[in-house]
């Protein structure tokens, strides 16, 4: 099927922009437009994502991880673990306008739009390093310790919490470059949530086969929740009402759902293998699961709950990956092959 280029209006209606500790609500309205190749698609078809475009990395090897968005600019941040880099790419290009270079293992990376920084948390020297937005100029650094990993921003704060170490999250003040609290774990920290409506924090902790719920006021662990023969609990999503907590395993490979307020199972259901991101399309009502299989798996949300609906094919230890409702695209990282195949990220449409 040819490919069709069209003109993408990506409308960036940030509708709760985030709240700072003056509890002003900063509403943010931008309109931004690029050009974009797809193939033709439709529900009808049986089509739930189309490739739209393919975002070459030159220069790229080994492992990708976390991937964010600074809407604003319209740039995706690319965290290049086995690179030592991170990547901002314009997306209205789709060409990285600036490399960081010199990092030791990122892999968390997150834009803070109040100071209007970007943190990149590394494994290596356990750091989350601070960059200026406009020009990603360093301005501060954090040190944890020890494998600084995910990174999630505080919607009412706008301080980062970075997840690190043999059991810890950092809360950091990105504006003063340095922690200001300490939530400890039982464990290594992957992926983890924000409740959107209450100060609870869900995270996944696959060594200790748990996901404990954190209390950012009381900054201490206040349950913890189990999924009986299920294991290696890595990353997980929150809807938003924050009612259904969505948590993949990879062994068995499974996705999880569980009711946010008290953690009961709402449902198990198979799914792709080595999950590494996944997230909800509220527009759609469907859950999307990114997975190093080489498969992006597709839930949706039917009279009788959610069933898998459909498994769309990418690349091999393409696991890493972003849904950004204001632009309504999912960006999946795909690492270079030894074949020679380089480094991409991948722009999937939903459809309808």
């Amino acid at each position: 099927m040819a490919s069709v280029c069209r003109p993408f209006e990506g409308f960036f209606a940030v509708r709760e922009a985030s709240r700072w500790m003056t509890g002003v609500v900063l509403p943010v309205l931008m309109l931004a437009s690029a050009v974009f190749c797809s193939r033709p698609g439709s529900a009808e078809s049986g089509e739930f994502l189309v490739l739209e475009r393919t975002i070459r990395l030159d220069g790229v090897a080994g492992r990708i991880d976390h991937l964010a968005i600074d809407p604003g600019r319209q740039i995706l941040l690319v965290a290049e673990l086995g690179n030592g880099s991170v990547d901002l790419i314009d997306l209205s290009s789709g060409k990285a306008v600036r490399r960081i270079t010199g990092l030791k293992e990122p892999q968390g990376v997150a834009y803070l739009p109040g100071p209007d920084l970007i943190a990149v948390a590394s494994a290596g020297d356990g750091s989350v390093r601070l960059f200026k937005g406009a020009d990603a100029s360093p301005t501060g650094l954090v040190e944890l310790g020890d494998d600084a990993d995910n990174i999630r921003v505080d919607p009412l704060t706008g301080h980062a919490i970075v997840g690190y170490g043999e059991g810890g999250l950092a809360v950091i003040d990105a504006a003063a470059g340095r922690k200001i609290a300490d939530v400890r774990l039982p464990a290594h920290p992957e992926g983890f949530q924000l409740h959107p409506r209450d100060r609870r924090v869900f995270v996944n902790i696959p060594d200790a086969r748990e996901i404990a719920v954190i209390d950012l006021g009381s900054a201490r662990q206040v349950a913890t929740w189990r999924v009986p023969e299920a294991e290696a609990n890595f990353p997980m999503a929150v809807d938003d009402a924050g009612d259904l907590l969505a948590v993949a395993f990879r062994r068995p490979a499974r996705l999880v759902l569980l009711d946010a307020s008290s953690g009961s199972t709402k449902a198990v259901l198979p799914t792709c293998g080595d999950a590494d991101d996944l997230f909800f399309d509220r527009m759609r009502r469907r859950i999307y699961v990114s997975c190093g299989a080489g498969t992006v798996d597709i839930f949706q949300d039917q009279a009788d709950g959610y069933r898998r609906a459909a498994a769309i094919d990418t690349a091999p230890g393409a696991r890493t990956a972003l849904f950004v409702p204001a632009l309504d695209r999912l960006f999946l990282a795909a690492r270079a092959s030894a074949s020679g195949s380089p480094a991409s990220i991948l722009v999937f449409r939903p459809v309808p």
